[in-house]
């Protein structure tokens, strides 16, 4: 862990650097071939709608120490030519499903059920779902995903500009798309709980996008006027100032999500942990890697083709190159790459474009690449003389 830390100073402080958004076209090759396989897993497989979408009925047992299997091969051909789920809930008892009974329906299936289990029909409790509650709640969730994204737009817009926005949304669509798909694969209903778990994705998918997006816009603030990095290589480095943050926050939400999916919803058999935890565990994992892998190189990619970011790179590669050329020239004359006595060899521009100038008595600031002459520090040195004319004793 402390060697973690250690790559997080140092990557922070730019020491280190990966190059994700040099690389984008990997992740874009990643990200298209996740998302063709949900898409293909969602068409093929479809999605499982619980009886809350669907509407039937939900029998409940009591305690009992048969498995899902031999309850399933048990009541097996008595759910009226419907197709039950079976689920092994915490307390021991058995929760079966069976989509598009009526009322009447319902209660045939209830003694043939309890038949076959050797219970009391007085033991199983059922229980009527209509399919309109359903859904009225897919209504909902859809209005309430589209005005989220409109609004999330708007702000992103506003707060930074229309790149990051439609960056962000890119993301977000990537990510709704994988969870939905992994969904289709798995074969998980989908029940109220994954509509939930669909919806608060959303809000953690956007928190590292935003934490990046911020960092790069105070990174690229006056990038014009500095002529050392193109926009790609500054969104890298704001990139990669965060990684370690983005990776830390997403462990720490994935921990309490991966304890309910495996433990309360794997051990303890609860079915309404499974539908959220599933949502939220594929949702965060996909939201991480959307933000630090799509949105920023996308944005780095849309700026670069602004008629100024294009001719800030021709400047920074001219610069290097001609840099180089120098430096080639030196060493084939037999001197130092970096010679102290050479005219160029001035000052390294500072996080504002300007070289630091040096203030000496009687000398002006000046600042800029292009300066002619800059001030140099001329100061008596007062060595071996200090204190030698200093009186002593007391002041009278």
């Amino acid at each position: 862990m402390s060697k973690l830390g250690t790559l997080g100073h140092r990557l922070h402080r730019g020491e280190v650097s990966y190059d994700f958004v040099g690389k984008r076209k990997i992740w874009y090759t990643v990200s298209i071939i996740v998302t063709i396989v949900a898409i293909v897993g969602l068409v093929v497989n479809g999605l499982k709608e619980s009886i809350d979408f669907s509407g039937g009925a939900v029998f409940n047992t009591p305690k009992t120490s048969m498995s899902v299997s031999d309850v399933q091969s048990k009541i097996s051909g008595d759910t009226d030519g419907r197709d039950a789920t079976v689920q092994k809930l915490g307390n021991g008892s058995m929760r079966v499903q069976v989509a598009g009974l009526s009322t009447d329906e319902s209660k045939k299936v209830q003694q043939e059920i309890a038949k076959d289990l050797d219970l009391p029909a007085s033991k199983i409790d059922a229980e009527i779902v209509g399919p309109s509650w359903g859904k009225e709640i897919t209504h909902k969730a859809v209005e309430g995903l589209i005005i989220f994204l409109v609004l999330v737009v708007i702000y992103l817009a506003i707060a930074f500009e229309w790149r990051m926005a439609v960056a962000a949304l890119v993301a977000l669509l990537h990510d709704l798309t994988i969870t939905v798909g992994v969904y289709a694969i798995v074969g998980f209903e989908v029940s109220p709980g994954t509509v939930i778990g669909l919806l608060t994705i959303l809000g953690y998918s956007l928190y590292d996008t935003v934490v990046v997006f911020d960092g790069l816009k105070e990174a690229s603030k006056d990038i014009t006027k500095k002529n050392t990095a193109t926009y790609s290589e500054v969104a890298n480095r704001s990139l990669n100032s965060t990684l370690v943050r983005s990776i830390n926050t997403t462990v720490v939400a994935l921990l309490p999500v991966a304890a309910l999916l495996f433990i309360g919803g794997g051990i303890l058999g609860a079915g309404m942990l499974n539908d959220i935890a599933l949502a939220l565990f594929v949702g965060l994992t996909a939201g991480a890697y959307s933000s630090i892998f799509i949105a920023t190189p996308i944005v780095a990619e849309l700026k670069e083709h602004e008629p100024q970011m294009k001719s800030l790179r021709k400047r920074v590669l001219a610069k290097r190159a001609s840099e180089a050329a120098k430096a080639k020239a030196r060493l084939a004359a037999g001197e130092s790459p970096a010679d102290p006595d050479d005219s160029d060899d001035r000052p390294e521009d500072d996080e504002d474009g300007a070289a630091p100038a040096v203030v000496g008595p009687g000398a002006q600031r000046t600042g800029g690449s292009d300066s002619a002459s800059r001030p140099t520090r001329n100061q008596p040195s007062n060595r071996g003389t200090r204190g030698r004319n200093r009186p002593s004793g007391k002041r009278h």
